[in-house]
């Protein structure tokens, strides 16, 4: 009766036993499964990540410069005549005006960077309303930075299963502080006119972070400050060479006195 009982009690120890080990294999194995999965689709999600990252960012920029009074300048706005030294009244010389164009570089700065940090702070209003992102109102305010989720089967660009499956939180901050420069283009246009734009490039940093993986990312946009066309006097000799010779044709048109 005793050696009965061992050998019951050795049984049932042994079948808990096979029942503990068979329970570890099936969690290690899930959780070895989720891991291949995960480091599988991961650069996928850093991917889509990014591109969405982009264009929230793009538009929250967009935003906040569609919000300022002032529109896009005329370029003879920005462009001051230098008088000639040498008296002639042919030769005119233009500037820009530094004045004005780092006034508006400075807002924007301003302008840019304060809808940026609303947007971090959870205010809906400073961030884009699109029908495929849902924004985590609540973390944002809390933690900070921008939450939005988006469904796996959208991230991974399964169309089978399109809207399904567990939303991926994705975040991302902005590091440091907005970067601009002015940048000017001049096209030459016609005779002796020049086709002038400036715009201030936008650079902003930012950290795009989903699960167990982050990655940095910049965003850049131009935005237009001033265009136009700047005239000049028709010379009355003109080559359409590169200048190593002269006009082989003389023009019988009486030149003005200096």
């Amino acid at each position: 009766m005793l050696f009965y009982r061992k050998k019951q009690r050795f049984t049932i120890f042994t079948a808990q036993r096979k029942l503990a080990i068979l329970l570890a294999l099936f969690i290690l194995s899930v959780a070895g499964v989720f891991y291949v999965v995960n480091y599988r689709l991961t650069p996928t999600y850093l991917q889509y990540a990014e591109v969405q990252t982009n264009k929230i960012a793009s538009m929250v920029i967009s935003k906040a410069i569609n919000s300022r009074t002032a529109n896009v300048l005329d370029v003879n706005d920005i462009i001051e005549e230098v008088p000639s030294t040498n008296g002639s009244t042919n030769m005119v010389t233009t500037k820009f005006n530094t004045e004005i164009i780092n006034r508006v570089l400075s807002d924007t700065n301003s302008l840019v960077q304060a809808h940026l940090e609303q947007a971090e702070k959870g205010n809906l209003s400073s961030l884009p309303y699109l029908d495929d992102i849902e924004y985590d109102k609540q973390t944002m305010e809390d933690q900070g930075g921008v939450v939005f989720f988006v469904p796996m089967g959208q991230a991974t660009n399964i169309p089978l299963i399109g809207n399904l499956g567990p939303k991926i939180p994705i975040r991302f901050h902005v590091i440091g502080n907005v970067q601009s420069t002015v940048v000017p283009t001049i096209t030459e246009f016609g005779i002796n006119n020049a086709y002038v734009e400036v715009s201030i490039h936008i650079k902003v940093n930012v950290q795009i972070i989903v699960p167990l993986a982050s990655k940095m990312s910049v965003v850049e946009q131009n935005i237009p400050v001033a265009m136009g066309l700047v005239q000049g006097q028709v010379p009355h000799i003109y080559t359409g060479g590169d200048g190593s010779s002269a006009p082989s044709v003389e023009v019988p048109i009486p030149l003005p006195e200096k």
